[in-house]
């Protein structure tokens, strides 16, 4: 003849239920976050809200830049590497979202060149042209960091001298 479960066994088996369910309240109470939003350095990734956003809080401005475009809608530059995080609030001053922000480098289309302890990085995308990363050769930096502001400039409106004014 087979055993009845002895009642101690079905209290347990009670108890171990009841827990279980305990923690999955519990757990559906906790406040969802939100995933890692990563974003390329130099690059830019939009963010969109549930709500509008009357001001937002950048951990550390250095490592990712942030604007507002229409009510909800924000664009998340990459500025340096590193990992920073973006608090934006409603017109009451309420949490919308408190989102971290990884800035990481696109491996696929770069080449590091290493001479020495120095460094050049360049971006192949198919034809390899030099690109500012941080860490890189100070002397490489600086003239890569001319020859782009010498391109810029071209395109630039002509300021006027003191003499035609």
């Amino acid at each position: 003849m087979p055993c009845a479960p002895s009642f101690a066994y079905a209290r347990r088996t009670l108890n171990v239920l009841a827990a279980a369910g305990l923690v999955a309240a519990a757990s559906a109470l906790a406040p969802a976050t939100a995933a890692d939003l990563v974003v390329r350095y130099d690059q830019s990734q939009l963010l969109r809200l549930p709500r509008p956003v009357s001001e937002v809080i950048i951990g550390n401005p250095s490592i990712a830049d942030v604007t507002v475009q229409g009510g909800n809608l924000l664009v998340v530059t990459g500025k340096t590497f590193g990992v920073t995080n973006i608090i934006a609030l409603d017109a009451d001053r309420n949490v919308i979202q408190d989102q971290r922000v990884i800035v990481d480098q696109d491996d696929r289309r770069t080449v590091s060149v290493y001479r020495g302890p120095l460094r050049q990085t360049f971006t192949c995308a198919p034809v390899c042209t030099p690109a500012l990363v941080i860490g890189d050769d100070p002397k490489f930096f600086d003239a890569v960091t001319r020859m782009g502001q010498t391109k810029t400039g071209g395109s630039a409106p002509a300021q006027q001298s003191p003499q035609s004014q």
